[in-house]
């Protein structure tokens, strides 16, 4: 499937929603698990058992939330720093911090960098699951949120973004302030543009494309009776 832009990602996302029935929870679920199976490989091929998961406030970070759930039996050691306060999430992420910390999962609230370098710092050295800002983000990146960018980015662990890496325009590869430097990429759906143009190539590694929950034909918005008329020509 060819790259897509930020609103086509959107528009693929409500698509799934709306048409295909497919409720956001479910696909965050998806693309978190998805995720999870990237991490927990990373984590064996580095010889590492700890994972440290960053997340942000959006469903970036319920992605991130997903993720730390599905990887509790997969590491010795799970910690999430959310970048904000939990009280402040909403809808699908929202629902998605419950469940891990129904599971007594660790959530460290981060208000500046500080917590990110400590976790970072601690032994054993983690695998980091970088779920701040997704494909939303269209502008600088500024404050405390930067710093934890810089923070992940100065630490040298192995990183794992989730959809791409933080801080780089989805649409121009553009660095927004700053961005995290990631290993691998788990992009959901399909690649974005920005990944070949500007600086995108240096910061997203290895891609790997995951799906979320839908065929590829849905995912490149074909419809059924489009598929039809493209075979009868076969």
């Amino acid at each position: 499937m060819r790259p897509l832009t930020r609103e086509e990602s959107r528009a693929v996302d409500r698509d799934a929603q709306v048409r295909l029935h497919l409720p956001g929870d479910l696909l965050m679920e998806n693309a978190g698990r998805a995720l999870a199976d990237v991490v927990a490989a990373t984590l064996e091929r580095h010889g590492r058992r700890r994972a440290v998961v960053v997340a942000g406030p959006g469903n970036n970070g319920g992605d991130g939330f997903v993720a730390a759930r599905h990887l509790l039996d997969r590491a010795d050691d799970v910690v999430v720093l959310l970048c904000g306060a939990a009280d402040r999430l909403s809808g699908d992420a929202a629902a998605n911090h419950r469940r891990w910390t129904a599971l007594d999962g660790r959530t460290i609230e981060a208000t500046d960098a500080a917590p990110v370098r400590t976790a970072l710092a601690s032994p054993p050295p983690p695998v980091v699951v970088d779920a701040v800002f997704g494909t939303g983000l269209d502008r600088p990146v500024e404050g405390f949120r930067r710093e934890i960018l810089e923070a992940i980015d100065a630490a040298g662990h192995p990183v794992v973004a989730a959809d791409l890496p933080s801080g780089l325009d989805a649409d121009t590869g553009e660095v927004l302030g700053a961005a995290v430097h990631a290993e691998t990429t788990v992009t959901f759906v399909a690649e974005k543009v920005g990944f070949a143009r500007g600086a995108g190539p240096e910061y997203v590694g290895e891609v790997v494309v995951a799906g979320i929950g839908f065929p590829r034909r849905e995912e490149a918005g074909e419809s059924k009776g489009e598929q039809r008329e493209q075979g009868r020509g076969r």
